[in-house]
């Protein structure tokens, strides 16, 4: 097991200092920064001395030598726009984010795996064709419309819920069930087709021969390993939620680090945007890395590939 967790933790650097130099190459790829920076109606002298202030006049390789030493003290720079250093603005939204991000999760998680259960348990039943139902209007509802909907129903009609702002709890259960409901659909499937599959399989027919309850054939024997794909899926999926965060949290007006990458990207405030892209990435990598190592844990199987 700790050969196989220091194998994974290899690949995830790799990957990471991959993603670090994608993130800092984006500077360059939109174009001139010092250009961006002194606006596009700045004399070359401008553009000049801004290009030597910040150090664009240096190769590149130095620039990211330097970004990605100060990044790994956490230090991103200050924003053009805010005038204030990157890593105190995320640290302030982040927490909105994470929480929107695992509680959507969660929900999806704790809605999906048991309709998947029961579907694959009694297939071409009403369940069945509800988990149906409510895969396909998922992959159809855009993320938008679908909070849309919920806040002129239950903030504007009924006025059950806020329609907007972080105050409490209760301001986050709209983009709760907007974000999780985009994973329901894929996690649903997955479960209920690797049930399926693992309910026909040899070793369940064995243990319900031996008189095992059906309790414990469906929950110690089918779903343990049924649900290993389904945990790599949440896995990637949460790494989705947090970078895809930046609609729901406009439409429901919650200043996390999504609201604020559309806000960057919209006021052309370039180091933001590169550490927001960097720490979305390394989320997902992080989640990848603990999704693998739990797999390996609950199939000892894996711990060989």
């Amino acid at each position: 097991m700790l050969r196989f967790i220091l194998r994974r933790s290899g690949l995830a650097l790799l990957v990471a200092l991959t993603v670090s130099f994608i993130s800092f190459s984006l500077l360059f790829l939109s174009g001139d920064p010092a250009i961006a920076i002194a606006g596009e109606s700045a004399n070359a002298q401008d553009v000049a001395a801004i290009r030597e202030l910040y150090g664009f006049d240096r190769p590149m390789l130095v620039q990211y030598g330097d970004w990605l030493w100060s990044a790994l003290q956490l230090d991103f720079g200050d924003s053009y726009y805010f005038r204030l250093p990157v890593a105190d603005l995320i640290a302030d939204r982040l927490s909105v984010t994470m929480t929107l991000g695992v509680c959507g999760i969660l929900f999806a998680l704790l809605t999906a795996v048991p309709l998947g259960v029961i579907a694959a348990i009694r297939p071409n039943s009403i369940i069945d064709r509800i988990a149906l139902f409510l895969s396909v209007a998922g992959q159809a509802m855009p993320s938008f419309w679908f909070g849309l909907i919920l806040i002129v129903v239950f903030a504007i009609k009924f006025r059950i819920l806020p329609a907007s702002g972080a105050d409490s709890w209760r301001h986050f259960i709209l983009p709760t069930i907007v974000l999780g409901y985009y994973a329901m659909p894929a996690i649903m499937r997955l479960t209920r087709a690797g049930m399926l599959e693992v309910l026909s399989a040899d070793y369940i027919r064995t243990a319900r021969a031996k008189g095992a309850s059906e309790g414990r054939v469906l929950f110690k024997h089918a779903l343990r390993n049924a649900i290993i794909p389904v945990v790599s899926l949440a896995a990637v999926q949460m790494g989705f939620m947090l970078g895809g965060s930046i609609v729901v949290e406009s439409v429901f007006a919650l200043h996390g680090a999504g609201y604020l990458a559309w806000e960057s990207i919209g006021r052309n405030d370039l180091p933001t945007v590169q550490a927001l892209i960097l720490v979305f990435a390394l989320f997902y990598i992080v989640f990848t890395f603990l999704s693998d190592v739990l797999n390996a844990w609950l199939d000892p199987r894996m711990r060989s590939s």
